[in-house]
C-alpha cells in the first residue's frame, strides 16, 4: 500500500497530537506532574501539529522540511532527557537532584506562595519495558521524522503550482 504525501503528513501530525494527548493524560488523569524537560519536549509536537495543518492546506516542500527538523529536534530533546534520567550527563540545574535549596532564604522556604512542587528531571516516574517516557519520546520522534522525510521526498507542487 502506498501512502500519499498528504497521508504521510497527516500521520506525522496526528502522531504528534497523540504524543501530546498521552502527555496530558499522564499529567491530568494519571497524576504524574511533568518536569521541566518533559514540558520542553511537548513544544516540538505542538509545532508539528500546526505544521501538519499548514502543509495540508498550502502544500509545498518547506513545511514538511520544517516538520522533519522539528522531529529531529524533538528526538534530540528525548535523547538528552533520557541521558539525564540515566545519569549519563548532567541536566539543567533547575530540575535535577543536585539543585538544592542554596539559593533560597529562610523566608522563601516558609512562603506558601512559593511552595510549588519540584519535579526532578533526573528521576524516572514511569517506565514500561525499561524505557521512560523520555525514551519513548525519542523513539516516537524518530519514527515521526521518518514520516516527515518520506512526505518531503514524495514532493509535490503546492496548491497554487509553486514549488517552494
Amino acid at each position: 500500500m502506498i501512502v500519499s504525501r498528504d497521508g504521510l503528513i497527516a500521520l506525522a501530525g496526528l502522531g504528534s497530537a497523540a504524543v501530546l494527548a498521552a502527555g496530558f493524560s499522564f499529567q491530568y488523569l494519571g497524576g504524574l506532574a511533568p518536569c521541566e524537560l518533559c514540558l520542553w519536549q511537548r513544544w516540538p509536537h505542538a509545532g508539528a501539529v500546526l505544521l501538519m495543518v499548514g502543509a495540508l492546506l498550502l502544500g509545498g516542500r518547506m513545511l514538511p522540511l520544517a516538520g522533519l527538523m522539528t522531529m529531529i529536534g524533538s528526538a534530540g530533546l528525548g535523547a538528552y532527557h533520557t541521558g539525564v534520567e540515566r545519569h549519563w550527563w548532567a541536566g539543567p540545574d533547575s530540575c535535577t537532584a543536585g539543585a538544592g535549596l542554596s539559593g533560597l532564604s529562610g523566608a522563601d522556604l516558609l512562603n506558601p506562595a512559593l511552595a510549588t512542587p519540584v519535579v526532578l528531571c533526573d528521576e524516572v516516574v514511569w517506565q514500561m519495558f525499561g524505557l521512560s517516557m523520555a525514551s519513548y519520546n525519542f523513539l516516537i520522534s524518530l519514527a515521526l521524522a521518518v514520516l516527515w522525510a518520506a512526505a518531503l521526498a514524495s514532493g509535490r507542487a503546492d496548491r497554487w503550482g509553486w514549488n517552494g
